[in-house]
């Protein structure tokens, strides 16, 4: 019998006061705190955090809740929050529940992030 993929998974790449965190996978209820835990202990430490969204493939209410709490978290902590590589679906989710214009978005699906 095979295992099953993660439903979620977290690289994070460090350089200096910067961090961006690889997501991958679906990021939904029961998975939520793969993100929330590991970035959130950062937080005190960096200065910028970019959630590379590009290989989530879907994201549902809770998901976008612990987006949410990591910006709450990262602005309390002197951080700034970055999103970027927003596929389609990512985007409308954050569209429809009036989030778009409080996450700060930078670059597109595709184009590679330099620190």
């Amino acid at each position: 019998m095979s295992h099953a993929a993660p439903v979620f998974t977290l690289q994070i790449e460090r350089s200096g006061d910067t961090a961006i965190a690889h997501c991958r996978g679906r990021l939904v209820a029961g998975e939520t705190n793969n993100l929330y835990l590991p970035v959130s202990k950062m937080l005190p430490d960096i200065k910028r955090l970019v959630l590379d969204l590009s290989d989530v493939t879907f994201m549902d209410s809770m998901g976008l809740g612990t987006l949410v709490r990591l910006y709450v978290s990262a602005k309390s902590n002197g951080c700034k929050l970055e999103l970027i590589h927003l596929g389609k679906r990512i985007r409308q989710l954050l569209g429809v529940a009036g989030l778009l214009n409080i996450f700060t978005v930078i670059g597109e699906q595709g184009i590679p992030l330099k620190f």
